[in-house]
């Protein structure tokens, strides 16, 4: 990370400058103005940090030419649904006209065309019409990944009705309020997860509720759930549904700003937050990873991350409904099986998050390393540490590292392959994608602010807080927060940099550097003080983790007063 030339760069920029204005002054030659004017503009061009910038400029020009144009034909798609009043539904139904018989979505021997997502999706939209659900209404899915997963959200998508994605890892009083908080007026559940939601099936917010059991291939229709009695079988009921009604005359109604579905996110209280993700919201993530790589209508997305979240319920998922590609699913990742997998399904495309490039990384060396044709991996949260080593053992040509959360509406991703970048906004980017850093207090999160009240831009190098401008009008820039409002304003920064304005408070901690790459530092709340100076725990787990052969580690601050007072005293 640079954020600042040294002395051999300054040289040079300066040298470039100085000898440009002598090739222009041997041109215009002896003519006064001209002469006077050149001067003029070499010594402005040569004084303070002007040197810097310029450097910074020419150096980054080749990466900002291209991000326009990448940005340029996302916005035009993007402006163009929304003449359109495009919804998740409606694009989808594009999508399966025109490729019918394409596979969609493949796990193990299954194999779902368009065609077959959209006629699933049809009876599940047609019987919960039928059982009295409607536009507005919100149901809780908990079910393990399953290529008809994304088919029950759409169906009832297609009716207006919100779908809660439930956490599958939920148990007792977090998996009663994640359903309860969404104000669920039923449960889909399926067969291996039915024993959970008995756990709380006379508690308050679940007592009452329809249940729905998505059943195993070997239930029939005679099959009584021993944990749920009432419930119903809904795939045998959906096997025996005939859906003739044109259901366009419903979900054509339906507007872009409509909620689609809940994803949840961890709450600082212990609780999960459902997230609201509009259709808007869904498309402009889906398609915005599909132009921003530059994916290709003829790939394969290996996807073995949950369908709950949104990187590969909302990401992974969307581009594939909205864009046309095939996904590959895993019911669970598995680090030893991740490439094996790859190339039993021809990917070219897979995802990760967290720590799966880490996990895989652990594993032993084997032909399978390299005899994949996936030439391109995306997701969030790959370690710089391990970021080259990855890529080269398994030969990865390009890291899509992003950044971005379920609840927001800010978004960076890496285009150039630059190691550790989590993305970079060009300068001439920020007016319409206004993002940036803002000073706080590393250790508490607080937002530092001027003698005026406003909050200070960070400069390259010194780490703050990252924020992004509210603009409701705007589908790219606005922010819905969650089902909770209370929730929802407590992540609004309002007169930041001018009365009356508002911004998206991220509560990460970013840096960036000279040429406008942002990195991910930590986040708020988890550095330390060491000898005057913030440390990011997350660093520090870095570097311990490649030491430990990338086993897991924590790391947090404690008090070490009196091993300081004790040095003093001796």
């Amino acid at each position: 990370m640079i954020v600042e030339l040294s002395l051999k760069q300054k040289t040079a920029t300066l040298a470039c400058i100085t000898a440009a204005a002598c090739g222009l002054s041997l041109a215009i030659g002896p003519r006064m103005l001209p002469q006077t004017l050149l001067t003029a503009v070499t010594l402005y061009l040569l004084s303070g940090e002007r040197p810097t910038l310029l450097f910074a400029t020419v150096r980054t020009l080749p990466r900002d030419i291209n991000a326009a144009w990448v940005f340029l034909r996302l916005s035009l798609v993007l402006h163009r649904y929304e003449k359109r009043k495009m919804t998740v539904v409606r694009r989808f139904e594009e999508v399966a006209a025109r490729n019918p018989s394409k596979v969609a979505l493949l796990m193990d021997d299954q194999r779902f065309t368009f065609d077959e997502v959209r006629r699933l999706s049809d009876r599940v939209s047609c019987h919960f019409r039928s059982k009295g659900f409607s536009r507005g209404d919100t149901v809780a899915l908990m079910m393990e990944t399953r290529c008809e997963y994304p088919c029950v959200w759409l169906g009832l998508a297609k009716l207006g009705v919100v779908t809660a994605l439930i956490n599958t890892n939920l148990r007792r009083e977090t998996l009663r309020h994640s359903i309860a908080v969404a104000n669920s007026k039923a449960i889909i559940v399926s067969e291996e997860l039915a024993g959970a939601i008995a756990e709380i099936i006379d508690q308050d917010g679940i007592k009452g509720l329809p249940i729905f059991v998505y059943g195993s291939d070997q239930s029939s229709e005679q099959t009584k759930f021993d944990q749920l009695p009432e419930a119903e079988n809904l795939r045998q009921a959906l096997d025996g549904v005939q859906c003739d009604e044109d259901l366009s005359t419903i979900w054509r109604d339906i507007s872009p700003r409509d909620k689609l579905v809940y994803i949840y996110t961890s709450g600082t209280t212990g609780m999960p937050k459902a997230a609201v993700i509009t259709n808007s919201r869904f498309i402009m993530m889906g398609t915005g990873v599909y132009y921003m790589l530059a994916l290709r209508d003829d790939d394969i997305i290996y996807n073995s991350l949950p369908l709950y979240h949104s990187a590969g319920g909302m990401v992974g998922i969307g581009s594939v409904l909205l864009c046309g590609l095939t996904a590959a699913l895993r019911k669970k990742f598995s680090a030893s099986n991740f490439f094996a997998d790859c190339i039993k399904y021809n990917c070219t495309v897979a995802q990760y998050i967290g720590e799966i490039c880490r996990f895989v990384l652990t594993t032993p060396a084997k032909p399978t390393d390299t005899q994949h044709q996936v030439r391109m991996m995306f997701g969030n949260g790959l370690r710089p540490q391990i970021w080259t080593q990855f890529a080269s053992r398994f030969n990865i040509k390009q890291i899509g590292e992003f950044y971005g959360s379920t609840e927001g509406n800010s978004n960076l991703m890496n285009l150039d392959n630059t190691v550790g970048a989590v993305g970079f906004v060009p300068a001439f980017a920020r007016t319409f994608y206004p993002v940036t850093l803002v000073r706080c207090e590393e250790e508490t999160g607080e937002i530092i602010r001027n003698s005026d009240g406003f909050c200070i831009r960070c400069k390259p190098g010194e780490a703050g807080v990252f924020i992004g401008k509210i603009e409701m009008k705007k589908a790219l820039n606005s922010y819905v927060g969650y089902a909770d409002k209370k929730a929802s304003e407590k992540k609004v920064l309002r007169d930041v940099f001018a009365k009356g304005d508002m911004f998206f408070n991220s509560g990460d901690i970013l840096v960036t550097d000279l040429f406008g790459y942002y990195y991910f530092k930590d986040r708020t709340g988890d550095t330390f003080r060491w000898r005057g100076e913030n440390v990011a725990t997350s660093e520090v787990e870095g570097v311990i983790t490649n030491i430990v052969g990338l086993k897991d580690c924590a790391v947090y601050g404690v008090d070490v007063s009196f091993i300081i007072n004790y040095r003093q005293k001796n």
